[in-house]
Parts: structure tokens; C-alpha cells; sequence
């Protein structure tokens, strides 16, 4: 995954946001083992709260659900102009991926999913610590609806209302009110914006408002407070959307749903902040504040992730991925092999006008850079591509798997390395996609067929189960792409960083080891195991392969890169890690270890 950490700003562009395109999930990163309650974060410092429990097995929590791979279905995608950008240059619309779920009622418990479907729900407004707050909530009564046509920010408020009073999923409640309000493509991409750019900031944006409303924000109504919520939003970071617009559908918002008072201190409370901003009363100054509390109030993140980031990186580089994760991701498509190279794809997606150019990371993968979707490309339905984080094209590279082999991917849903695999294998040997969800298996035969990859063996199974399936020593290549915390893909879904605590990382982490305990007796001697994660997290990642390769003598770290890797991925350890901010891309981690032959 490449690094695309934008150096600090307080103001991000919107045009092109952090998703791929209709038919690609990115990296996805949930887990479909944990179950969350708390809320987000207090204090405006970026400190999460809440409880956390991990769960153990069970079929709706077992370690085969990974990461999605950039072909799962279900996302939103819009084409436009970019409407409401800060700074950026307009390029793209929101196309957006399916996004975990963001600001839940407090109290509410759900099952993780790690394909950009239903997620992790978050207990309560972030400042407000849940809607149990002491005394009237200021705009009590039920807020009434209709009273107009939609319009973008009528929609976003819908929207982040829902999630925060209901406990909502913000995708799939965001994509079911999109196909009912009838908006245009440039406003559905700026509500698109609006609900994931205020779920993105929503610390800071708490952080700030606090101060300018009396009694503070867990007085108010969720309607209200998520009124105040999206119209910072706009007013702070959209400089393409006019003061006078934001502040002045808000109060005709809040006039149709409430009444005069709440209109009149909506007004208030947003001429308080165009002040605020214009007189640099909205910055961050950091007096006071440790450095990663200044950090997550900055770019809005926990400060305790903040200060794992900084003991591990140092202050400038934690400052650069924080950055990076509020930056919208590039479009990443990789050539089927089968159907033409990548130079040929190029060439002819270039002269359909398509702005396109080699990815310095993957040598399969392609750049696309302007507005639209990449699924409706003609070439996305002929089989001739297929979209994918280029990050995440490099763990089939690694493991380089020649044609006849037999293959085994531990996690594969929805399917974008296992595709990439058997493309790889030319249509001789085959690979065996294994995970727990049947509706996730259906994900990699479609894509299997859309491809026309005949040597795909789709497997339902928990990974942790799979050595009970096959034979030891079956295969000559293994591809563990484990479950993780996912925190190399916070761009694509920033609801992340709100669900997770910081007991979740051993927890996630022991399961990791058990899959690799319990799959790699089916490799064979003189084989290939990759592991690879989403996540940018020593624990999950280098600890975990040194502590496999000190119980497993038989293992080594294979320094021997088949793939040529940029300069600043150098020297091959046999490990990489990929951090956002290097090349646009997730973060990620791949090592490639060999198991050794018999002598």
C-alpha cells in the first residue's frame, strides 16, 4: 500500500474522496470478530472512550473474513466535478467505498464486517459521551421532515442523524436515502462528502463547536447537534461552498424542522464560527497539549493512536499518516494479465481520454486520475481490469506464484488477490480461495467469472479450520492476508479510527497467530507463505513473523524479492512495510517467508 500523507493541514479537498469506485471496496478493514460500545472520543483531544469487547470463534466472527481487495460490491460511486472541495483541484466526486458505520447510539453492540458491509457501530456523539445527557435537549421536540425537496445538505442531516440517534450504518444509510431523494450526481457526491468529511474531522469538529454552544453539544438534539456538525463542516473545511450558503440552508433547516429559537441559535452558533475561522480562532496551537494530543486534534484522530504512531515513527512521519488518512485515495485499476499487459490497457484507455498512468509500485497496475468510476469502464466488464489499492496488488507479487502450482488464500473475500493469483497461474494449477461468509464466497466467483479465471476452487471454511480440509503439505504457495486492525486504510474508512481501542490490537493479534499455527503444516517443504495486513501496527505485524519463525525453525524470512521494488521500500528484508504517505496508497504490511526443503 503506498503512503499518501499529505503534509499537515487543516483543510483537506473533497473533490476526489477516499473510495475507488462503484464496484471496489478498497482494502476494507473492519473484523468480523469484535463488537463494539463506547463512544468516538472526549475532551476534543482525540482520547477514545467506551468499552470494548473482542469476541472469540463463532461463524459470524471467524478469522476467514479479511479484507476486501477493491472488487466488492455494494459501494457508492458518483461521478461529478468535485463539487465542494477545499483545496483540491475537483478531480473525481466522491466516489466513495462502503464505509463502516459512524457516530451509533450509546450502548449498542454489533459484529464488525470486513467487506465494507455492515459495521462496527459507535456509542454516542464524540463529545457528548451518548445522548443520556443531563437536562432538555435544546430542540426537543421531533424534528419535523419534509417541508421541501432534498437537497445535498437535507440528505447528509438525514443521514448523520440516523447514525447518531439510531445507531445507523452511515453506508448503507447514506446509499438507501441517496436512491430515494432523487439528487443530482454532483449533489449526491456533495452529500456523499458531507456525511464521511464530518464522521472524518468529527473530533476537532466537536472539539471546536463545544465552545460555542451553551450548555454544550450533549444538550442538543441529534438532529441538531448533527446540523451544527456537517455546517462546521462545510464552513471550515469546503471552501468551494460559500459562507452564506452553508449557514444559510441551515437555518432554513433548522427552521422547517424545529422552530425559530433552534434557527436562531444555529445562526448564532455559525456566525460564531465564520468569525472564529477568519480570525484564526479555529487552529490548532498546541499550547497546553502533548504532542500527540495537539496531533489528534490537528487532524482529528485518538490521541492514544496518535502516540503509538509517534513512539514508533517519530513525530513528522505520525504527522505525515494522520495527514494522509484525511486525504481521498486514487484510483487504482491492475491489468488481467490473461486479456492484454498492462501497456496495452494503458494505451487503450488513454485513448478513450482517460487520464491514466503506470504505477510505480505494482507492475500490473495502473493510475486513474479524473472523475468517474473505473467499473463503468468498458474494459471493467470485458475483463480486462480489475480495481485494486495498488498496495494491496503487491502481496501476489511477492508471493509469485508460477503456473501449475497449487495455491491456497486463507481470507480471500472479496477476491481481488486471489484474482490477481490466478492470473499469475496463467490457467494452469489452481488456487483455493477459502472464507467463512457463503455471500462473500459468491463475491470471488463472480469476480472469478467476469475475469473468465476458470482455476478458482471457492471454499466456505473458517481459516483457523482449513488444515482439517486438506491434506498436509497440499500446497505450494499459502497467502494469509489476516484479519487486522486495519489502520492502513483509514482514508477509505474513517469511522476506523473512532471504533477501535487499544485492547483491540492484542486481541486481533492473537488470532492472527493462531491462523498462522494452524495453516502452515499444509504448506509444502521448498514452498512460499506470505502474510500480509491493512494495518501499519508492529504487533500485528513484525512481532507476529518473528514470533512464528522462532517456534518454526523450518521458516525463513526469503530476502529474495521476485518483484522489483521502489527505492524507498529498499533494502528487502524478506518484510515491507508500506506506509500511506509514500505513494498515495494504503498502508500495508507483506512478508514472504519459505519454508525450507528436506534434506
Amino acid at each position: 500500500m503506498t503512503d499518501n500523507k499529505a503534509t499537515p493541514a487543516n483543510r483537506i479537498g473533497a473533490g476526489a474522496r477516499r473510495a475507488e469506485s462503484g464496484a471496489g471496496a478498497g482494502n476494507d478493514a473492519g473484523n468480523s470478530m469484535e463488537k463494539v460500545r463506547g463512544s468516538g472520543s472526549g475532551g476534543g483531544k482525540g482520547r477514545g472512550a467506551g468499552s470494548r469487547a473482542v469476541a472469540g470463534r463463532g461463524s459470524d466472527k471467524a478469522a476467514g473474513a479479511s479484507r476486501g481487495d477493491g472488487v466488492g460490491a455494494g459501494s457508492i460511486g458518483f461521478s461529478g466535478d468535485g463539487t465542494g472541495s477545499k483545496r483540491g483541484d475537483g478531480i473525481g466526486a466522491a466516489n466513495r467505498t462502503e464505509r463502516m458505520s459512524g457516530l451509533g447510539a450509546a450502548g449498542q453492540r454489533v459484529s464488525a464486517n470486513k467487506d465494507g458491509g455492515p459495521a462496527v457501530r459507535i456509542g454516542g456523539p464524540a463529545s457528548a459521551g451518548g445522548p443520556a445527557a443531563a437536562g432538555k435537549a435544546v430542540g426537543g421536540r421531533r424534528p419535523k421532515r419534509g417541508g421541501g425537496p432534498a437537497s445535498a445538505r437535507s440528505v447528509a442531516l438525514d443521514v448523520l442523524t440516523g447514525v447518531d440517534e439510531q445507531g445507523a450504518y452511515s453506508n448503507l444509510l447514506l446509499n438507501q436515502t441517496l436512491q430515494r431523494s432523487g439528487l443530482s450526481r454532483p449533489d449526491a457526491a456533495l452529500a456523499t462528502e458531507l456525511v464521511y468529511g464530518t464522521i472524518q474531522r468529527l473530533n476537532t469538529i466537536d472539539h471546536f463547536l463545544g465552545r460555542f454552544v451553551r450548555g454544550g453539544l450533549a444538550k442538543l438534539e441529534p438532529w441538531v447537534r448533527s446540523l451544527l456538525r456537517l455546517s462546521y463542516y462545510q464552513l471550515a473545511y469546503l471552501e468551494r461552498v460559500p459562507d452564506h450558503a452553508a449557514v444559510s440552508e441551515a437555518v432554513n433547516l433548522a427552521k422547517r424542522r424545529g422552530h425559530a429559537g433552534i434557527a436562531g441559535m444555529v445562526n448564532g452558533t455559525l456566525r460564531t464560527v465564520i468569525r472564529e475561522r477568519d480570525g484564526g480562532g479555529l487552529t490548532v496551537d498546541g499550547r497546553g497539549l502533548t504532542p500527540a494530543e495537539a496531533l489528534a486534534l490537528r487532524h482529528s484522530y485518538p490521541a492514544w493512536l496518535c502516540q503509538r504512531w509517534i513512539d514508533r515513527f517519530g513525530l513528522e512521519t505520525a504527522e505525515r499518516i494522520c495527514a494522509a488518512g484525511n486525504t481521498p485515495p486514487h484510483t487504482s485499476v491492475r491489468a488481467n494479465a490473461l486479456r492484454g499487459s498492462r501497456e496495452e490497457l494503458l494505451h487503450e484507455l488513454q485513448q478513450q481520454g482517460v487520464d491514466a498512468a503506470p504505477s510505480e509500485l505494482a507492475p500490473q497496475g495502473l493510475v486513474l486520475r479524473g472523475g468517474g468510476s473505473a467499473a463503468m469502464l468498458p474494459q471493467f466488464a470485458a475483463g480486462e481490469l480489475s480495481i485494486q489499492d495498488e498496495s494491496s496488488m503487491l502481496v501476489a507479487e511477492l508471493l509469485a506464484p508460477e503456473p501449475g502450482m497449487a495455491v491456497l488464500d486463507c481470507c480471500a473475500a472479496p477476491g481481488g488477490k486471489t484474482t490477481h493469483i490466478a492470473e499469475k497461474l496463467r490457467g494452469e494449477g489452481a488456487v483455493w480461495a477459502s472464507d467463512v461468509h457463503e455471500h462473500k464466497i459468491k463475491l470471488i466467483d463472480e469476480q472469478a467469472q467476469r475475469l473468465g479465471l476458470t482455476n478458482i476452487r471457492t471454499i466456505c471454511a473458517d481459516a483457523r479450520e482449513l488444515a482439517h480440509r486438506f491434506p498436509p503439505e497440499s500446497f505450494d504457495c499459502i497467502l494469509l492476508d489476516a484479519p487486522c486492525s486495519g489502520f492502513g486504510v483509514i482514508r477509505r474508512k474513517p469511522d476506523l479510527k473512532w471504533a477501535k481501542m487499544p485492547d483491540d490490537i492484542p486481541a486481533i493479534n492473537a488470532i492472527q497467530r493462531e491462523i498462522l499455527e494452524s495453516i502452515h503444516p499444509l504448506l509444502k517443504p521448498g514452498g512460499v507463505l506470505v502474510y500480509s495486513t491493512c494495518t501499519i501496527e508492529r504487533e500485528e505485524n513484525e512481532d507476529t513473523v518473528q514470533a512464528f519463525l522462532a517456534n518454526h525453525t523450518e521458516f525463513a524470512l526469503d530476502k529474495a524479492s521476485p518483484v522489483r521494488l521502489p527505492e524507498p521500500l529498499l533494502p528487502f528484508t524478506g518484510m515491507v512495510t508500506i506506509l500511506p504517505h509514500q505513494f498515495g496508497s494504503d498502508g500495508f504490511f507483506i512478508a514472504r517467508m519459505r519454508k525450507a526443503n528436506r534434506s
